[in-house]
């Protein structure tokens, strides 16, 4: 028995943790926050007012006032078991970064300490920043980095085994000002967006509207596999994704893992984050098995997108951490399997103004449905005007396994708006009636213009971007990815795009009635986006064509995607929403393209590790025994002469043969992978790039595809790694 079957047989006998005391969710939905129903109760009613203020209308807090929510949050930290406090902030890793400080002073008392938080600390932090990626901005010995308290997202608290630490959400800036985080652009993109849409909805009428914000459900999909299967795979510990691996004789064709019966280990595992996730003030809603094995996805209520943007980072944390507890480990790679469905995070995106109305529902009234229709071709045309951006803002190594693989939309971007929605807009363009079902809408007069309903739509799971009723469904983005990024371009691009539609209608006043106006610019935007929308399989090769006839772009590189950012209509487009600037976007397309050249290589080597110390040695010794066995059946057919004998000489030399190749294949290939790595060491970042995706992933595959075929014939007690049967079916 290996050590693969000795785990196998470890599995079956883990006994399940004891059943919690049941709570109510409501009894401690937030506790762990410093929410603003907390703050209000721990601080002056001038102070809070004041950070009311601050809020709404952005008049800064006093330094006095700082002092005294910091004081609270201190004092509330402490009593709930904290002991250290952390400026919690998102680097341009794509994770999250820390840095923790205990709340003590020395006190007037020789040898005595108190707890003190100031207001200083609690506004602005100072980490040694050299190690974060700048991409440019700064260099190494530039260590001087800020941080700087996001006050619209609460202070919270992160338990651990022996101890609490208060964490408070933060941007990260270079000295000189420079974004060198996920937090900040997002930020200026919720602004960009709010002021464009304030001007946009008081066109229409809406004159108390102050603010307008994007809103966002990001829909969690993640593997669990044994943890014990997890560390013996280099391939899974160092890069997230198995390198190697032969497909399961079963694995999702039989369509019986989606949404089926959660099994006990795993159901008490999603206990577990949910609680954890609950007591955040993480609104988790929905959990359920997804469609490959060992597949399951966490979806959450909808949150202003800063919000839902924080809670998605820590519920990725929260989900790690919480699968080691269960001996478990949690795998967040788009692709961590071949072959099978990969993991995306569907960004389900809408925008509300300060009243509580969403912007994307169609409204009860036909001027309602005007405005939203508006609204609706603004998006459009964002999409269809900044395809490139939307493409490069999901632009990952990890993303480039998923998308266009009959399990994801293409690299294509399009908009779904189902078959009501088309036809409203088709006569909107024409300026005349067309034939329309009355069960579906009825024509209330108002310049031609149906009432639309409020769930007008199916779901078209293949398309990239789909309108789903009240909002739009991203569905482009990798699992593994900040959603801070893709927020941030499309709050830009339709920022960008309502001011356009807005200040048409405005020219097209001066000669028309404020509705004729409207209906005048959105059949001319309808015409000149109706390429970005398609209603049938985005998976299909004829989309593909049709799209190229079209003029939309497919670009499945990561590197060769990533140049939008760089555009100079592009950064223009940025720089006049205050979202990026120049030096900004320059960085992000350094660091993400120095990501992805550092991933593939990570791999590469990996993966020649696993060929050198563990598939050829156990392909040797297999071959080995049939080199053995040959000259046993040799030697027992020359003594016995029998016919069949004969035979099964010339089998088992073909099956030899045949593993030899497959052997000799797998290291030429291995040499020929390094000796690429060793001669393109020179290159620089973009022609490396180009370079990898272009030739070293084929490479890489090629080694796959011959140590899987030795995968399928070696036996059982001379492969070591676990295979696909074992991680995912075994429960």
């Amino acid at each position: 028995m290996n050590i693969r079957q000795e785990i196998l047989k470890s599995i079956e006998t883990k006994p399940f943790p004891e059943v919690k005391k049941f709570k109510k969710v409501s009894s401690y939905f937030g506790e762990n926050t410093f929410s603003v129903p907390t703050m209000k109760k721990h601080i002056s009613k001038k102070t809070f007012e004041a950070f009311e203020a601050w809020m709404e209308e952005g008049k800064q807090i006093s330094l006095v006032q700082a002092n005294e929510i910091a004081d609270a949050m201190k004092r509330w930290a402490v009593e709930r078991g904290a002991t250290y406090y952390t400026h919690w902030f998102q680097p341009m890793t794509g994770m999250t970064a820390e840095k923790h400080d205990s709340f003590i002073s020395f006190a007037s008392s020789p040898g005595k300490v108190i707890e003190t938080f100031s207001g200083s600390k609690l506004i602005k932090g100072e980490p040694d920043a050299s190690s974060f990626p700048s991409g440019g901005i700064r260099t190494t010995f530039e260590a001087r980095g800020y941080t700087a308290w996001d006050p619209t997202s609460p202070a919270f608290i992160i338990e651990s085994k022996l101890g609490k630490t208060l964490c408070i959400p933060t941007i990260f800036v270079a000295y000189h000002g420079y974004a060198l985080d996920k937090k900040l652009p997002h930020l200026r993109s919720i602004e960009a967006l709010s002021a464009s849409a304030v001007r946009f909805l008081k066109l229409f009428g809406s004159k108390n509207v102050r603010k307008v914000f994007s809103t966002c459900g990001p829909e969690q999909e993640y593997f669990l596999i044994d943890k014990n299967f997890y560390r013996l795979r280099q391939d899974l510990l160092l890069t997230g994704r198995t390198l190697v691996g032969a497909p399961s004789p079963k694995d999702q064709q039989m369509e019986d893992q989606y949404f089926g019966s959660i099994k006990e280990r795993v159901v008490n595992y999603m206990y577990e984050v949910g609680e954890e996730a609950y007591k955040l003030g993480i609104p988790v809603m929905t959990r359920h098995n997804e469609v490959a094995p060992h597949q399951y996805e966490f979806a959450p209520i909808f949150e202003e997108s800063n919000l839902a943007a924080d809670h998605n980072q820590l519920l990725m944390e929260i989900m790690k951490k919480m699968a080691l507890r269960h001996d478990m480990v949690c795998l967040l790679h788009e692709k961590p399997f071949a072959g099978i469905n990969g993991s995306g995070k569907h960004l389900n995106w809408s925008m509300s103004d300060d009243k509580g109305n969403n912007l994307l529902n169609p409204g009860k009234t036909p001027e309602d449905s005007l405005q939203f229709l508006a609204i609706l071709v603004a998006v459009l045309r964002a999409v269809d005007t900044h395809a490139d951006l939307l493409r490069a803002s999901v632009a990952s190594a990890g993303n480039e396994h998923r998308l266009g693989a009959n399990e994801a939309p293409p690299a294509i971007i399009s908009v779904f708006l189902g078959d009501q929605l088309t036809q409203i807009l088709d006569t909107v363009e024409k300026g005349k009636k067309t034939q329309i079902s009355r069960q579906d809408i009825m024509d209330l007069g108002v310049a031609r213009l149906p009432l639309v309903n409020k769930d007008m739509t199916d779901r078209n799971r293949t398309s990239p971007f789909a309108f789903t009723g009240n909002k739009f469904e991203f569905r482009a983005v990798g699992s593994s990815q900040n959603i801070s990024t893709a927020i941030t371009v499309i709050n830009t691009i339709v920022a960008d795009s309502m001011d356009y539609v807005r200040t048409k209608i405005e020219a097209a006043q001066k000669s028309k009635d404020f509705n004729t106006a409207v209906l005048a610019v959105l059949a001319e935007v309808i015409r000149e986006t109706k390429k970005i929308r398609f209603e049938g399989n985005n998976y299909s090769e004829e989309w593909k064509k049709e799209a190229a006839k079209r003029g939309l772009p497919n670009e499945p590189s990561t590197s060769e995607a990533l140049k939008a950012l760089v555009k100079e209509e592009n950064v223009a487009l940025f720089e006049k929403y205050k979202v990026f600037n120049r030096e900004e976007l320059k960085a992000r397309y350094k660091i993400w393209l120095e990501m992805y050249i550092k991933l593939l290589e990570i791999e590469a080597k990996t993966l020649n590790e696993m060929v050198n110390s563990c598939i050829v040695p156990n392909a040797f010794d297999y071959q080995g025994l049939l080199s053995q066995n040959l000259e046993h059946i040799v030697h027992l057919e020359s003594t016995a002469g029998l016919k069949f004998l004969e035979e099964s000489v010339v089998d088992m030399k073909v099956h030899l043969s045949e593993v030899t190749e497959m052997i000799y294949y797998v290291r030429k290939n291995a040499k020929a992978m390094m000796q690429f790595l060793e001669e393109t060491k020179g290159l620089e970042e973009d022609e490396k790039a180009h370079r990898y995706f272009t030739d070293l992933k084929p490479i890489m595959e090629h080694i796959r595809k011959h140590a899987d075929l030795l995968e399928g014939v070696i036996s059982d007690e001379h492969w070591d790694l676990p295979k696909y049967r074992d991680m995912l079916f075994v429960k």
